[in-house]
């Protein structure tokens, strides 16, 4: 690890690769990209039972996992 934090201090920085930090905006310094987490909002929604049954068979999280899935295909499809 600290020969690669060396290696890293001797590169220029515009040989560092920043592609994968999100990108920082606005004055409250809010991210963009992996980190965004806009509010959460509580709803009933209906849904088919088999398809509830196979998001909860994924184990804890599973309306999480249903708000990403969503989420993916809101981003698609913008």
């Amino acid at each position: 690890m600290r020969r690669e934090i060396a290696a890293l201090k001797a590169l220029p920085d515009a040989q560092i690769d920043t592609s994968d930090i999100p990108e920082r905006v606005g004055r409250r310094q809010r991210y963009v990209g992996l980190f965004y987490r806009p509010a959460k909002k509580s709803v009933t929604i209906r849904l088919d039972a088999d398809l509830l049954a196979w998001f909860k068979t994924q184990g804890k999280g599973y309306q999480s996992r249903i708000n990403r899935v969503l989420r993916e295909y809101f981003a698609r499809h913008r």
